[in-house]
């Protein structure tokens, strides 16, 4: 069966979606498929022949899918008598990988890249009536790989996880396993299939626009690319919502391509969310050939202006986004696939995701080299929500083989292809080549040399993927998306070592791996822009205990939970930032699942804290240097938002997408008002346990309001620990103007611990024309586990979608239960004495349980 929509009674197009089988190529053992787009495991797991790998040790059970090639097919719809004139293509949005593509026989197309659609004439293939077959054989990717790289050996196939074979495919990465994914290596015909006839068609439309600096104007160039359309026209016109602001007919050239100019004053703008509405315009293109409509293509479009600020300042040079005129600080997450299974993502899902980084504060998200080119339903969904997008190319950890020119043709196709598929979304403000590749070139001492400019000498050297990412995808960006900056790879700065703090953007590993520093001095760690860091915690209990088939296995070390932690290490790494930080006082796997979480949480507060501190902060003690008021940091990507299968990692929300404490954490300190405070860091293990003898404090107040507010107080705090009692008097500061999009300091001062007993600093702000505290913030001294955290008499009372907390001590980390169907608006929080808090609870019914909630020490 087909679904075929009839798009005009010259247009055709038949789905095909049902009525598919597959094999093992060199089985005959057809069995039915549910629905394409698909892949072989989704596929085998229906009909019972491997079992679910995202459970207990199955992933071991399904590797042998990976090493064999298979085969599917369908019969195509009923093909009336071909008229004149009309054409029948095949349409393949996505085969992945390496795929030979039959009808009735006959090889049609030999593929190689999962990332290339293809649409190909099969008129005179086809016969008339339902005898038409499709049949399309799936080689194995990791045998094709090896193959490649066998043949050769003049390359050197080095990088970071997984088998180097990857780096000859074009196949996402990740399939191939990654340091938080399994080895499920996918095939099948990923994305969709369809027939569609025609008469003529549009192929392509762009659309370009140049937004006057004083944002008042745009002026509009719209091209509509067609084919085998002699004699049509196009009919061109905008909508915004339901008024029509443009229309006009326009013929076809002898090129195929019809043109139109216009302009429109006072455009309805797209904002990222936080500074403005997510104006988007319709634009349609209609193919009209002897009076009768043939096709419609339309696109939503937003119009921006969109910069990377990459000027010099007296550290270096600076790399922030400047949106409309305004500089916004990019606090959000890296993206990876969300499923290792991609078909199964649902609509619906996409959305959930990226709401919650809505919900959370989180203004970028950054689509990851390893995974892949996401779904039009993703782009979609952050222009509507107006989350910025960092798009990375589709090459990750690894030296690629570019000086092998057929591979270089097939990566320029499949980008070229992409970026036109994707340039038209407003959110999309960045291109860059590639993840780490660069730092595979430092660490395995591959041949870089910045002030070498002949590309075709790049390619003789031992690092030819350079000619991908300075010369090829640049140029695909400037001619196909040229109001997007592109940037090399990331990280990447100017030619630069790549984890140079004053230029480009940087990842920083120095936490977790590398050198393995303190997170509480990450904000002393970062750059320009920190596209990526983290910290390892586990999932959720119910996460864990979906993919724990073994009761026995519900442990802390446990063997089955050590296999769904894919990072090299992470026994050690957890260990030791747990056994630095916290009392290890309770044994249970919920404790201890309590304690990474709280480990990660705190790390991401950290850096975002102080990072977000940066970015308003005057760096220079001079006001009357031109760098007074420099963006010091640009923004902040922690690794990762999400996962693609129940596993340990550094995602801040779990496959099930059950938030771990870190992204609340991260929506407090990213909030548009956010107070904070910080006393100095004390390096406990250098100087062997022995207590500063002062420590040195700050509060600030960081804000992304493009308007200069007012508090009308802050107020700083210090409790002590022990007996939830002021030890002196508070700080309060009222009618404080808060500097717009930038960092207001409030309070410092000196802490003398030999006469001071141990205490929390408290800080609270409240804002003009606002209910209640806007935002609080407390400081703890480190180690907390040389604190005694005895019984703090905490009290959560629920009542009628309102949660009302107090303590009557500090009160660290209270994080309530993680239910589906239930959302709380805060977790993972702080408590001082005095200070009673409202949380907001959706989806608990009348008679439902309260949800179960633990905090540091119980």
């Amino acid at each position: 069966m087909t679904r075929t929509t009839e798009t005009s009674k010259a247009l055709r197009v038949h789905e095909l979606k049902e009525s598919w089988e597959f094999k093992q190529t060199d089985l005959d053992n057809w069995m039915p498929v549910k629905t394409v787009p698909t892949n072989v495991h989704l596929d085998l797991i229906a009909n019972n022949v491997i079992p679910d790998p995202f459970l207990g040790f199955n992933e071991l059970k399904c590797e042998w899918v990976g090493d064999k090639s298979w085969t599917y097919r369908t019969r195509l719809p009923e093909i009336d008598s071909t008229r004149e004139g009309q054409i029948h293509e095949l349409v393949l949005d996505g085969l992945d990988t390496f795929a030979t593509v039959k009808v009735n026989g006959e090889v049609i197309l030999e593929s190689d890249n999962m990332f290339i659609p293809y649409r190909i004439d099969i008129t005179k293939i086809l016969k008339d009536g339902k005898d038409n077959t499709l049949e399309i054989d799936f080689r194995s990717a990791l045998v094709e790989g090896r193959k490649i790289k066998d043949a050769h050996p003049e390359h050197k196939w080095v990088g970071f996880n997984a088998d180097m074979a990857r780096l000859a495919t074009r196949k996402a990465q990740y399939h191939w396993g990654w340091d938080w994914g399994p080895v499920l290596m996918t095939c099948g015909p990923w994305r969709a299939v369809r027939l569609e006839t025609s008469y003529a068609r549009i192929s392509d439309m762009r659309v370009d626009y140049d937004l006057s600096k004083s944002l008042d104007d745009v002026v509009v160039h719209v091209s509509v690319s067609t084919e085998r359309s002699s004699e049509a026209d196009v009919r061109i016109s905008v909508r915004s919502e339901s008024d029509l602001i443009f229309e006009k007919t326009v013929p076809v050239d002898s090129k195929g391509i019809a043109k139109a100019d216009f302009h429109i004053s006072q455009p309805k703008l797209w904002y990222p969310h936080g500074y403005g509405e997510q104006s988007m315009y319709t634009f349609e293109a209609v193919l009209v050939l002897k009076h009768s409509d043939i096709q419609t293509c339309s696109k939503r479009i937003g119009f921006r202006r969109g910069e990377l600020v990459q000027e010099p300042d007296e550290i270096g040079k600076t790399f922030f986004f400047r949106i409309n005129g305004i500089d916004v600080f990019c606090g959000g997450s890296c993206w990876i696939p969300a499923d290792s299974f991609t078909p199964r993502i649902t609509k619906a899902r996409y959305q959930s995701w990226l709401q919650t980084m809505v919900d959370g504060y989180q203004v970028m998200i950054r689509i990851w080299g390893g995974g892949i080119w996401e779904e039009d339903v993703f782009y979609d969904t952050c222009d509507e929500l107006g989350i910025l997008v960092w798009q990375d190319f589709m090459f990750g950890c690894g030296n690629y083989p570019a000086a092998i020119k057929e591979f270089r043709e097939s990566v320029e196709t499949e980008c070229i292809a992409q970026v036109k598929r994707i340039r038209h979304h407003p959110s999309i403000v960045i291109y860059a080549g590639n993840n780490e590749d660069y730092q595979v070139q430092e660490q395995c001492s591959l041949t870089y040399d910045y002030a070498d400019k002949d590309p075709e000498s790049w390619l003789k050297t031992d690092f030819p993927a350079r000619y991908l990412y300075e010369k090829m995808l640049p140029e695909v960006v400037a001619s196909n998306s040229p109001h997007v900056p592109y940037h090399p790879g990331s990280p990447w700065g100017d030619g630069l070592i790549s984890s140079n703090p004053t230029v480009g953007d940087m990842h920083q590993w120095n936490v977790w791996h590398g050198t393995q520093e303190k997170y509480q001095i990450y904000d002393t760690l970062g750059g320009r822009f920190n596209s990526e860091f983290g910290l390892e915690a586990h999932a959720h209990i119910d996460t864990i205990k979906y993919y724990v088939t073994d009761p026995a296995e519900l442990y802390v070390q446990s063997h089955m939970i050590d296999f769904h932690n894919k990072a090299d290490g992470h026994e050690r790494r957890i260990a030791t930032y747990l056994v630095e930080n916290f009392r290890i006082t309770d044994p249970s796997l919920e404790a201890y699942i309590h304690l990474t979480q709280l480990s990660q949480s705190d790390a991401l507060m950290y850096g975002y804290r102080g990072w977000r501190q940066q970015w308003g902060h005057a760096v220079s003690p001079s006001a009357s240097s031109p760098y007074a008021k420099t963006r010091h940091c640009g923004g902040a990507l922690v690794w990762q938002l999400n996962d693609c299968w129940p596993v340990t990692s550094w995602s801040i929300i779990d496959y099930f997408q059950r938030k771990k404490p870190a992204y609340y954490a991260m929506r407090r300190v990213l909030a548009p008002i956010a107070v904070a405070v910080k006393r100095a860091h004390h390096d406990w293990s250098v100087v062997h346990a022995r207590p500063a003898k002062t420590s040195s404090y700050e509060c600030w107040v960081s804000s992304n309001s493009t308007k200069e507010m007012t508090a009308t107080k802050v107020e700083l705090r210090y409790i002590s620990i022990a007996t939830g009692k002021e030890i002196k008097p508070a700080l309060v500061r009222r009618k404080v103007k808060i500097t717009a999009n930038g960092t207001t300091n409030i309070f410092d001062g000196e802490i003398n611990n030999e006469k001071e007993e141990p205490h929390v600093l408290a800080a609270r702000i409240w804002i003009d024309g606002e209910d209640g505290v806007a935002s609080r913030d407390i400081d703890w001294p480190q180690p907390l586990k040389y604190l005694n955290m005895d019984e703090r008499g905490v009290r959560v009372v629920f009542d009628d979608g309102k949660i009302t907390v107090t303590s009557d001590k500090p009160t660290k980390g209270l994080v309530f239960e993680e239910r589906e169907g239930v959302l709380v608006n805060d977790s993972a929080i702080d408590i001082a004495p005095g200070d009673e808090q409202f949380i907001t609870v959706k989806g608990l019914k009348p008679g439902d349980a309260p949800l179960k909630w633990r905090y540091y020490g119980q």
